[in-house]
């Protein structure tokens, strides 16, 4: 499972203890129900204290994790990517600035835009439990600025997460553009079918300026499942569930599977892999099952035979979403 760092976890109990429970769990609820609408926000969705409270229940712990799981394959795939400055867009409460410093040891320096305000002033207080030197900007996403004009380096890598479905079509077209300031873009949104279409059409923004893909794509060829009725790109991560977000949630489960589609591209070298796992693959007696899409660009079922030894052994380990090579 995929947690918070116990100083993050910490520092979000701290700001949570400032908030009633009914009014944090109310939040909770109305954010789950816009974190699955199709359409636009009218207004700042973090907006008020309790929808910040909210946020940092369910969402952030979610985000994080969806996040790091994404930066785990970002890595792999780009061996030399050590950055040591990011940019968070639609930052929030900083949930993909911790991912990052999660998965890169050499970050150094992160810096932190969004409309909301209020979300901006409480990622500053939990990013003082970080060693980063945290820099936060209340502004329009499509600004997004690179300190090229003021001399200061621009960031090795760019984040957005769960932000374009907030977004009018042609603001989340310059919110990608924005993200491209930095060599290293990830993109991440709902895995739902909706979320993946604003990936894909993120992807082919990428791909149109000459960036290569790096993760999830094992190719830079025509998506295999955007032609295919009821099927769309996306990964699984499961996390912990807090008390506080099993009460906010009304659940009982100690975790969730948070679900999200994403693309990642880059302009220094990439290492691809043979093939991604598309699905949970699907372990029978003596064999098997993975859904793979592969390097020449299709989508296939391969079955993986206990005979094949090794290969067999590498594909009962095997999780949705993973490389595949079984070279």
């Amino acid at each position: 499972m995929r947690a918070m760092p116990p100083e993050l976890l910490d520092a979000v109990a701290g700001e949570l203890g400032r908030h009633r429970g009914a009014g944090v769990a109310a939040s909770a609820r109305r954010l789950s129900e816009r974190y699955l609408a199709d359409h636009p926000a009218s207004r700042p969705i973090l907006a008020a204290p309790d929808d910040v409270a909210g946020y940092l229940t369910t969402r952030m712990p979610a985000t994080f994790a969806a996040v790091a799981a994404a930066l785990d394959q970002v890595s792999d795939a780009v061996p030399t990517l050590e950055p040591r400055s990011v940019l968070d867009l639609g930052a929030g409460t900083g949930a993909a600035t911790w991912a990052a410093r999660e998965v890169f040891g050499s970050l150094e320096r992160a810096t932190l835009v969004d409309y909301a305000p209020e979300a901006l002033a409480v990622a500053a207080r939990l990013l003082r439990a970080s060693d980063l030197d945290v820099t936060t900007t209340t502004a329009p996403l499509t600004r997004a600025g690179s300190g090229a004009d003021d001399g200061v380096a621009g960031p090795d890598l760019a984040v957005c997460a769960f932000v374009l479905g907030e977004l009018t079509e042609q603001a989340r077209d310059a919110v990608v553009d924005s993200a491209m300031l930095a060599p290293t873009v990830l993109l991440v949104e709902p895995g739902t079918p909706a979320g993946y279409r604003r990936i894909l059409r993120a992807r082919g923004r990428l791909l149109d300026a000459g960036w290569h893909l790096a993760a999830p794509c094992p190719h830079e060829l025509a998506c295999p499942l955007a032609s295919v009725e009821g099927e769309w790109c996306h990964a699984a991560v499961r996390l912990p569930r807090t008390r506080e977000h099993r009460a906010a949630k009304g659940g009982e489960r100690g975790y969730e599977d948070e679900k999200f589609s994403y693309v990642a591209a880059t302009r220094l070298p990439v290492r691809l892999p043979a093939a991604r796992v598309l699905r949970h693959p699907q372990v029978r007696t003596g064999h098997v099952r993975l859904e793979l899409c592969e390097a020449d660009g299709a989508a296939r079922g391969v079955t993986v035979s206990k005979r094949q030894g090794t290969l067999y052994r590498a594909a009962r380990k095997a999780a949705w979403g993973d490389a595949w090579d079984p070279a």
